[in-house]
C-alpha cells in the first residue's frame, strides 16, 4: 500500500469527521465485529472488551440465545405501537416485575427517556398524594449526577459542560451532595416530593457512596413521605453483583429506572418501576412512546433477563468483581504515584489517575494499542466494566496489558523517586472501595 493511501480505520474515522456531529471524540478503534468479550477492528486486531458500551453489552456481544430470540420475533412482527395489544409485552413485563419487586413497569427506549418518565411520575404524584402546589414539586438529586442528555436532565447536572448554551433550564430541582444526608436534609421543603440518585456514580469515576447512606436515605424518605427513585441504568441487572445495587443495603426504593442491559446488548430497552400507588398516577394519554414497548424489544428484554438468570451472571459479577478489583489493587500499588485509587462493585471499577503524572485519555488510548477497550470519565478516571461473562483468564490478560501501560508510563515519567511532599501519600494504602 502506498504511503499516501489512507488505511481502512483512517477511512472510516475521515467520514465520521467528515459527515458527524462533532459531540464524541472516540478512541481510534474502528470495530468490524465482535464476539462475546471480545472485539475485532478493520485491520483485523483483536480487543478484550472492557467497557460492554457502558452495560449494554453485559452479556457479551452477539449472544446466541438473545439473538435467536430477535430473530425469532423478526419473523412475526416487530413495531406495531402500543395502539394495541401483543404477545411479548405482558411476559415482559411480568417477568421485570417479579425479578424487581414492584406492581407494574412502564417501558420505553432510552435510559434517558425512563430517567424523564420518573419524573413526570414524580411531580404528578407530588401533586395528587402530598398535594403539593401545580407547578411547585421539588426533586433532589445529587451533585456528580449523569442521568442522560435531555434538556431537562442537563438542566439539574452539576457538570457545567454537559449545560453550557443549553439553557434556559426547567425548575424544580436541589442538589445535595451525593453520600451526605445532612446534605439531603439540606436541600429539602415542603414542595420536596422525590430524591432521584445513582447507586453509585458513574460518569462521575465509579463513585461508591458511604456504607450506611442508602439505609439511611429509605428511612428518612418514608417517615417524610418523600418518593426515593433509583436510576439503574448502568449499575442495574447484576452490574455491581446483586441484580440490583440497592440491594447492597437492603432496602427497596419506591421507583426504579433500568436500561441497557435490558436490552441484551442489541436493542435501546428501558423501563420505569414502582407499586400500583405511584404508577397508578398515569391515566390514558397522559405518557406514552411509539417504539416504547414494541414487540421486538419485549421479546429481547424476556430472553436478556432470562440469561442473566439461567447463566448465573448476577453471581459472576460477584466474584469476578471481586478478583478484577483485587487485580487492579495490586496493579495499583506497584504504579504509584501514578495512580491515586481504585473503587467499584462487581465487575465496575476506576481507577483515578494522578492528573499531575498522566491523563485518563492517554492511558486509555495506550490500552486500546496493546488490545484492551476502556473508556476515561473527566479525564482522570479509567472505567473498567467488561460483560458479565468473562473470564479469569481475559480479566488477567486485560490487567496484565493494564499493568504494562501503566509501569511503562511511570518508567517515562522517571517518578521512581518521589518528591518528598509526596513521600507520605506513597506509603499510604490505595484507596479502595468495594462490595
Amino acid at each position: 500500500m502506498d504511503a499516501t493511501t489512507p488505511t481502512a480505520t483512517q477511512e472510516f474515522i475521515g467520514k465520521e469527521a467528515r459527515f458527524g456531529a462533532r459531540n464524541y471524540q472516540p478512541v481510534p478503534v474502528v470495530v468490524d465485529h465482535a464476539r462475546d468479550c471480545l472485539v475485532w477492528d478493520v485491520e483485523g486486531r483483536e480487543y478484550i472488551d472492557m467497557m460492554s458500551a457502558y452495560s449494554a453489552v453485559s452479556h457479551g456481544h452477539l449472544h446466541p440465545r438473545v439473538v435467536a430470540a430477535a430473530q425469532r420475533q423478526l419473523q412475526r412482527v416487530a413495531v406495531t405501537s402500543r395502539a394495541y395489544h401483543g404477545t411479548t409485552l405482558g411476559p415482559f413485563l411480568e417477568k421485570l416485575c417479579k425479578l424487581a419487586g414492584f406492581d407494574r413497569a412502564l417501558p420505553m427506549n432510552t435510559g434517558a427517556e425512563a430517567v424523564e418518565t420518573a419524573i413526570k411520575c414524580a411531580r404528578r404524584w407530588g401533586y395528587r398524594a402530598k398535594g403539593i402546589a401545580d407547578g411547585q414539586a421539588q426533586i433532589l438529586v445529587a451533585r456528580g449526577n449523569f442521568h442522560g442528555r435531555t434538556s431537562t436532565i442537563i438542566g439539574f447536572s452539576s457538570e457545567p459542560e454537559y449545560r453550557a448554551g443549553f439553557g434556559p433550564f426547567a425548575p424544580g430541582f436541589e442538589h445535595f451532595d451525593f453520600g451526605d444526608m445532612a446534605s439531603v436534609r439540606a436541600a429539602t421543603n415542603a414542595s420536596t416530593c422525590a430524591v432521584l440518585v445513582e447507586p453509585i456514580q458513574g460518569e462521575a469515576g465509579v463513585i461508591v457512596p458511604p456504607a450506611g447512606f442508602f439505609a439511611e436515605l429509605r428511612e428518612w424518605c418514608t417517615r417524610n413521605d418523600i418518593l426515593l427513585i433509583i436510576d439503574e441504568v448502568q449499575s442495574g441487572l447484576g452490574r455491581t453483583g446483586r441484580w440490583f445495587a440497592f440491594e447492597h443495603e437492603g432496602i427497596h426504593p419506591d421507583a426504579l429506572i433500568l436500561g441497557k442491559a435490558l436490552g441484551g446488548g442489541l436493542l435501546p430497552v428501558s423501563a420505569f418501576l414502582a407499586d400500583e400507588r405511584v404508577m397508578d398516577v398515569f391515566n390514558p394519554g397522559s405518557h406514552g412512546s411509539t417504539f416504547g414497548g414494541n414487540a421486538l424489544a419485549a421479546a429481547v428484554g424476556l430472553e436478556a433477563l432470562q440469561v442473566i438468570e439461567d447463566e448465573h451472571l448476577v453471581q459472576r459479577s460477584a466474584d469476578l468483581g471481586e478478583y478484577l478489583n483485587e487485580r487492579l489493587q495490586e496493579v495499583a500499588r506497584e504504579a504509584r504515584p501514578l495512580i491515586r485509587a481504585v473503587r467499584g462493585r462487581g465487575l465496575w471499577v476506576g481507577v483515578d489517575v494522578d492528573p499531575r503524572h498522566a491523563t485518563a485519555r492517554e492511558l486509555v488510548e495506550r490500552l486500546a494499542a496493546r488490545g484492551v477497550l476502556s473508556k476515561e470519565t473527566h479525564d482522570t478516571v479509567i472505567r473498567f466494566a467488561p460483560p458479565l461473562t468473562i473470564t479469569k483468564a481475559l480479566v488477567d490478560r486485560a490487567v496484565g496489558i493494564f499493568r504494562d501501560v501503566v509501569l511503562d508510563k511511570r518508567r517515562e515519567l522517571a517518578i521512581n523517586s518521589i518528591a518528598p511532599a509526596e513521600a507520605a501519600c506513597a506509603e499510604a494504602p490505595i484507596e479502595a472501595t468495594t462490595a
